[in-house]
């Protein structure tokens, strides 16, 4: 399922009925989910980045923002990003804060059996923004890729699957699957040794491409799955 970004003058009400989902959610969960939706409502209406659809908020200002120590920002994150409301972007290393994204797919369903307590209004409005699953028959793409590897078939990958590249697929499905299925989803997995990822793309130009364009997210998403990784380099 694909999302559009919240941008355009509808932007405000949508954002808005965003909130109202992540609400409802929380409200007709148990004490603990809906604490913990409750900080999540907090954290996206002071610090999200609708621009470019990513939290980049460190545990400290969390901290802050939530009155709890660093330790409880650590169990809250991990609580929402295991229930997949939460997709890990990028993680914290060296320094650097962690990114995340809004699983829009997931707050849609746990939010949409309780839509009519809001009002016939808010149900009308979310039935056109949920989005219609991707149709399963020939799809047109940016690039033709050919035959995929074992590991990218097509389609929408599961993390449980097997395997850390398997699962990096998976990743990259969820937070971009416009971009899954242009570029990531040709890529194969080599080796990875001392740090070092190698990958198989289809071309030379498929690899050049993903190197200069796409590198950021690919090392984010790999970086949760091949601990230690350093550098990736693809081959065509």
């Amino acid at each position: 399922m694909d999302f559009k970004r919240f941008t355009g003058p509808q932007a405000g009400s949508q954002k808005y009925d965003l909130l109202t989902a992540l609400a409802l959610a929380g409200l007709n969960g148990s004490p603990g989910f809906q604490t913990s939706m409750l900080r999540l409502v907090a954290l996206v209406t002071a610090r999200y980045n609708w621009r470019n659809d990513e939290l980049t908020v460190g545990q400290r200002e969390m901290a802050r923002l939530w009155s709890v120590d660093e330790r409880t920002v650590k169990r809250e994150i991990k609580r929402l990003t295991k229930t997949e409301i939460l997709l890990q972007l990028r993680p914290g290393v060296r320094g650097r804060v962690a990114a995340y994204r809004l699983n829009y797919s997931e707050v849609f369903k746990l939010s949409a059996p309780h839509w009519g307590n809001v009002g016939p209004d808010f149900s009308a409005r979310m039935e056109v923004q949920t989005p219609v699953p991707e149709n399963t028959g020939e799809k047109v793409v940016r690039v033709d890729f050919g035959a995929r590897a074992a590991e990218a078939v097509p389609g929408t990958p599961a993390i449980a699957e097997t395997g850390p590249w398997s699962r990096t697929l998976a990743r990259l499905s969820q937070t971009d699957p416009g971009l899954h299925r242009s570029w990531f989803s040709g890529l194969s997995f080599d080796s990875y040794e001392q740090g070092l990822l190698l990958l198989k793309a289809p071309s030379a130009f498929a690899a050049q491409y993903v190197l200069t364009h796409h590198l950021r997210p690919l090392q984010g998403m790999a970086a949760q799955e091949f601990h230690g990784l350093r550098r990736i380099e693809i081959t065509g």
